[in-house]
């Protein structure tokens, strides 16, 4: 909001309402000691004594509560406390029920300054609009009317402000909610990498082992193989067997030429006849 110094006039109209201009458009028979009582409790509001002429106001509508005069002055006692908040139903209720014109275009002034009091300028905007429908040439209404259309205009783009800057975090919080998603995506990634790496690894490690261990049962076998086979200097049982019969069998075809060659040289004996 831009820094400027406003002058501020959303202060009731008046001190209290006239108690012979009520009269004139009051339909309700006062009688002398309400008026009585109205006056003091206007003497006081004049010496500032709002507290007591609080009290006096007080008793005039107990008196008699269709008052009007009374009530608008009582809130107008009450709001010089600060005592906002209060001072307003009262101030609504003199604007709903008064027949007396000026007292209900002096309410609505007033329910206007409370609004500003409260920063709901645009309730404000509507209080000041609503007196100025009943009193058309009141100068301090209309200025009170065009500062609180400023003060809401006003209020409505910081109000514009707060949002495109909350609209511009929540932007920066997705974006870094993206960007930590991408970084834990890309981390898992890695980590499914090395995983799957390690994994390789200990898979040739595991085939590399399995063909160890092949490798180690064949060379297990070839060894067995190897004892189970003669070794080229060495003879089997059978083959030894084999071996005498052919030698055997060499030795009687020896034999048997030789006694074939002592044949030829030796007389046949003939058959005796006895």
């Amino acid at each position: 909001m831009k820094n400027i110094i406003y002058v501020l006039l959303f202060l009731p109209l008046t001190i209290f309402a006239q108690e012979k201009e009520q009269e004139k458009q009051e339909p309700v028979k006062i009688k002398l000691a309400e008026k009585q009582m109205l006056r003091k409790g206007n003497d006081l509001y004049k010496q500032k004594r709002f507290v007591d002429a609080e009290v006096k106001y007080k008793k005039a509508l107990k008196e008699n509560q269709n008052y009007g005069t009374a009530g608008y002055n009582l809130a107008n006692a009450v709001y010089e406390q600060d005592r906002f908040e209060e001072a307003l139903p009262q101030y609504e209720l003199v604007a709903k029920s008064s027949v007396a014109v000026e007292t209900r275009e002096k309410s609505f002034h007033n329910i206007g300054n409370v609004m500003m009091k409260n920063k709901q300028y645009d309730k404000a905007v509507e209080a000041y609009k609503k007196s100025m429908i009943l009193n058309p040439s009141d100068e301090e209404t209309r200025y009170n009317l065009a500062l609180a259309q400023k003060l809401l205009k006003d209020q409505q783009n910081d109000q514009n402000k707060d949002k495109d800057k909350d609209k511009d975090k929540d932007q920066d919080k997705d974006k870094n909610q993206d960007q930590d998603q991408n970084s834990e995506n890309k981390d898992q990634e890695e980590d499914q990498g090395e995983d799957e790496k390690k994994d390789q690894n200990e898979n040739e490690g595991d085939n590399e082992n399995d063909q160890n261990d092949q490798q180690d049962q064949k060379n297990e076998g070839d060894k067995k193989e190897q004892k189970k086979q003669p070794q080229p200097n060495q003879l089997s049982q059978q083959q030894i067997q084999q071996l005498l019969e052919a030698m055997n069998n060499e030795e009687n075809k020896t034999q048997q030429k030789v006694n074939a060659k002592k044949a030829k040289g030796k007389k046949v004996d003939q058959e005796k006849d006895w």
